[in-house]
Order: structure tokens, then C-alpha cells, then sequence
């Protein structure tokens, strides 16, 4: 059955590669039919010589680089929970206000809350700062960590990217004890350790995914990101709640160091130096990606800061990162300050919107593949859509949750449904890098994701600075902003995506390449 939409060519002629033809059916012999001149051919792979996906080396790599980026948010969000436990709660009221519009909406309290853990001083504008300041390493290491990895592969890198996050995690009440300005240090430092870690994976995907299963594979990977957060949340509440807060950093600190060792044992950089790979599955990997990677050694810098296609993944990734940080850094202190939970729920409540998105992405990705190999849907289409629905639909329930009140289950339940929503992108711009340069993929995704760090720098400050009652009034405000945000970077890459490999070999690129 063919799909209507497959029939809707865009007028620069740039579809015919945007569905990977070459991995359905054979490829044309004439020289200007080629999709890209600085591309090597491929020979034709039929979808029924696909590799077996049970106990594959790919699949193998995504569950692993699952559990690494489970660690990975793990690691990265576990403050935003402790914090609330860090800060003493008699600190003055002007600098740290719970608004009392909405009726206290705690259960009684079996277990009486651990207070052991050493309490701060710590205003409001503090805690923006301390939140953020992960982000002020994070973005410095985007851009190397992509060039490094195309160069030297991403195993060692993702690999140790972790691993020092870890060790520094397990210094965090140290540097607290020390002051503001040694965890400020100290969380700017495990920023840095994060910053090679998704372009690092993103270029070890150009080597491991074939096109046609780059959703899935990858929307596995990432998805570790989301668990993390459902996990870690509650989890953190839970041992800030029975134990102390102190207690948090140490246990996800010691998971890192054991991900780290299993990663190293049981990854490698390309299916040529996998020890374990079929035979078949190493033709089939190999074959399908033949088309996909350019020859030209040097990378084109220039033609990357001219392509539009590329500026309308950064437009994406921004906005969508302004609504992702803000939640992801300010939903516990919305969830007790506002909605008045105590630490234990406000750890299990504010997971429940990532629970939501990790089942989307998982489920989107398988979607987006089933509808290019399937039904026939252009890759372009699907990027589309897909990124549509997952920045447009959050927008909508984020402002529905800022004006429902105190209305509990409303807010919980529109809060999760505009998160989840949001995984949608993990088969849309997220991983369009690899749909225009599979082989600068991991550069890319640090140009993009430079740009879409710098939400996380500020929003929680900007966001701060906007409420200082924590007024429902002054979080519609946070909320209608970073829906604003959101909308126009839908419309931006709605209109300038593109999934054409040739897109960053014009402008004189192609005249310095040859034909393999």
C-alpha cells in the first residue's frame, strides 16, 4: 500500500535520498543520479537481508548506551532533588518564599523525615546559580568531544566522559562543606564530563546504524536519558527522606564506576573491531552505511555554518531544551513550593513525566522506522511530524498546567503528558544529524547541542528571577514563555529541515571531493 505522502517531493529535488533508496532497491548506474558526489556507492541491501535484531551487536550497543545515559541523567539530576533537602528551611523568607495558595497536599507521615544531613544558607538566587553552573562545563566540551570522536571513535570517550562524572559525583557533600563556590566548581567540572557524551554516541551510531533502523536504535539509546530521571527522582527522595541527602551522591556515584567497567569490556568502536559480531550482521552494517559516509578526510567546517538545514536542528534543539531544562532542574521546587509536596512525593511525582516520555520514545522510534520501511513515508516527512508533535503538544499542556490552580491531578497529569509528548523528538531533529552527515554526526549534534545547552544555563535563573513568591501567577509566566519558545522552534524546522546527505557538501564542497 502506498502511502499518499510519499507522492509530496519538495521542490529542490532532495527526496529521492531522503527515503535511503539505496537500501531498497538497486542503484542507478548513471553518475549524476548519485546522491551525493563526495559520497562512496553502495551496493543495494534489501530490507529481507536485514541482520537478525535478537542478540545483535547494535542492539547490544543500544541497551548498553541505554543504561550508560541512565546513569548519565542519573548523575546530572540528582541535585535538583537533594537540593530541596540541602537548604535550610529557616533560611529568611524574603530569599525563599513557599506561596500558601494552594492547601498543603501531604500524606500523613508515617516515618519521620531523616534530618541528619548538614543544612545551607542558601537563597534562591544561590540555588539558580548551583543548579545551572553544571551546564557552564557542559557546553564547553560539545564541539571538541564531537571532533574527537569522529576521529578517534566514541567508546574511550563516552566511556571516561562518565566515568569522571562519577568520581566527581561522589565529592559533591565535600565540595558543599567547602561552600557555594567549590560546588559551583565542582558541578561545572561534572559538566564537562557530560559534554562528550551524546556526540560521542552520535558518531559511534554512524558507524553501527543502518538508516532504516536509526529510530529505533537510537530512540533505545537515548531513552536511558529518561529512565534516569524516572528513576533517580523518586529514588533520591526516598534516600534523602529515610537516610540524608549525603547519601544520594554516593550511591549513583558507585553505579557510574560500575557502568564504566562493563562498557569497557563489552563495547567497541565500529563493527570491524567488534569481537563478537556476526559475520552477516558486519556485511549488512557495513553495506548499508557504504552510501552514507564521505570520503573527504578534512572536515567542512564552512559548509556546516552555512546550511540552514542544520541552523533549523539548532532552532529545534534549543527551544525544545528551554522547556526540558526548566522541568527538569524546577519541577521539585514547583512540585513542593507551589503544589506544597513533601520530599518523598515530590521525588515520585516529579519522575512521573519522564516515565511518560521514555515510553514515547521507545514506541515513537520503533513508529518512525515501520513508517519508512513500511509504508513508505519519506524520511522528511517523518522528521517533520514527529518533531511537531513532540514541541507543539508540550507547549499546549504546559500553559493547560500553569492555569488549572490547585487542582493536583491536573497538574500532574497535564505536566506528564506535556513531557511525554516530548519524546516524539527523539525520532525528529534529534537525530537529523545523522540524516544530512552521517559522517560529522557527533560534530554536528555538539553544534547543535551547544546552542541547546545554553537554556540550561540560563532558564533556571530567568526562571528563578520570575518568581520569587512562587505565585501560580508567576509560574504561568515560566510556563507561557518556554511554550512560546517551543512553538517557534517547531515552525523553524518545520519549514528549513532537510534529510538529504548532500546538504553540507555544497558551496564548493563537492568540487574538493571525489568520486570513490
Amino acid at each position: 500500500m502506498k502511502s499518499p505522502v510519499s507522492d509530496l517531493a519538495p521542490s529542490d529535488g532532495e527526496e529521492g535520498s531522503d527515503r535511503t533508496p539505496l537500501l531498497q532497491r538497486a542503484p542507478r548506474a548513471e553518475t549524476g543520479d548519485l546522491p551525493n558526489p563526495g559520497i562512496k556507492p553502495a551496493s543495494a541491501v534489501s530490507p529481507e537481508l536485514a541482520a537478525p535484531v535478537c542478540c545483535s551487536a547494535r542492539y547490544n550497543l543500544a541497551f548498553l548506551s541505554f543504561f550508560g545515559f541512565f546513569v548519565l541523567y542519573s548523575l546530572r539530576v540528582n541535585l535538583s532533588v537533594a537540593l530541596v533537602d540541602m537548604v535550610d528551611s529557616n533560611t529568611t523568607a524574603k530569599d525563599n518564599r513557599t506561596s500558601y495558595e494552594c492547601a498543603e497536599h501531604s500524606a500523613p507521615i508515617k516515618v519521620l523525615h531523616n534530618q541528619t544531613g548538614k543544612k545551607y544558607r542558601w537563597d534562591a538566587e544561590t540555588q539558580g546559580w548551583i543548579l545551572g553552573s553544571f551546564f557552564y562545563g557542559y557546553i564547553i566540551t560539545q564541539i571538541p568531544g564531537g571532533y574527537v570522536a569522529s576521529r578517534s571513535g566514541g567508546k574511550l570517550l563516552l566511556g571516561f566522559g562518565i566515568f569522571a562524572t562519577a568520581i566527581f559525583t561522589l565529592f559533591t557533600p565535600l565540595a558543599a562543606d567547602f561552600g557555594v563556590g567549590a560546588l559551583v566548581a565542582l558541578r561545572a567540572l561534572e559538566g564537562l564530563g557530560e559534554g562528550v557524551t551524546y556526540p560521542a554516541m552520535h558518531a559511534m551510531w554512524s558507524s553501527w546504524a543502518p538508516p532504516l533502523e536509526r529510530s529505533k536504535l537510537l530512540s533505545i539509546s537515548y531513552a536511558g536519558a529518561q529512565l534516569g530521571t524516572v528513576v533517580s527522582l523518586p529514588l533520591s527522595g526516598v534516600i534523602c527522606y529515610y537516610m540524608n541527602w549525603t547519601y544520594v551522591f554516593y550511591f549513583f556515584g558507585i553505579v557510574g564506576i560500575i557502568w564504566f567497567i562493563l562498557w569497557i569490556c563489552l563495547v567497541s568502536d565500529t563493527p570491524e573491531t567488534h569481537k563478537t559480531i556476526t559475520p552477516h550482521e558486519k556485511e549488512y552494517i557495513l553495506s548499508s552505511l557504504k552510501n552514507q559516509l564521505s570520503s573527504q578526510k578534512s572536515v567542512p567546517w564552512i559548509p556546516m555554518l552555512k546550511s540552514l538545514p542544520l541552523w533549523a536542528i539548532v532552532v529545534a534543539h534549543f527551544s525544545y531544551n528551554w522547556t526540558f531544562y526548566t522541568l527538569l532542574t524546577l519541577l521539585p521546587t514547583y512540585m513542593k513550593e507551589v503544589l506544597r509536596f513533601n520530599i518523598q512525593e515530590n521525588g515520585f511525582l516529579s519522575a512521573v513525566p519522564y516515565l511518560g516520555c521514555w515510553l514515547c520514545m521507545i514506541l515513537s522510534g520503533q513508529a518512525a522506522d515501520n513508517l519508512r520501511a513500511r509504508w513508505n513515508f519519506s524520511t522528511l516527512w517523518v522528521r517533520r511530524v514527529f518533531s511537531l508533535i513532540g514541541m507543539i503538544g508540550p507547549a499546549i499542556f504546559l500553559v493547560a498546567a500553569g492555569f488549572i490552580g490547585c487542582d493536583y491531578s491536573l497538574a500532574v497529569a497535564f505536566l506528564t503528558i506535556s513531557t511525554t509528548l516530548g519524546g516524539f523528538c527523539s525520532s525528529g531533529f534529534s537525530i537529523n544529524h545523522l540524516d544530512i552527515a552521517p559522517s560529522y554526526a557527533g560534530i554536528l549534534l555538539g553544534i547543535t547541542n551547544t546552542f541547546a545547552t545554553i537554556p540550561g544555563m540560563i532558564g533556571p535563573i530567568i526562571a528563578r528571577s520570575l518568581t520569587p513568591e512562587n505565585t501560580i501567577g508567576e509560574w504561568q509566566t515560566v510556563f507561557c514563555i518556554a511554550a512560546a519558545i517551543n512553538v517557534f522552534g517547531a515552525i523553524f524546522f518545520t519549514l528549513f529541515a532537510k534529510v538529504s546527505v548532500n546538504v553540507l557538501f555544497r558551496n564548493g564542497f563537492a568540487a574538493r571531493t571525489q568520486v570513490s
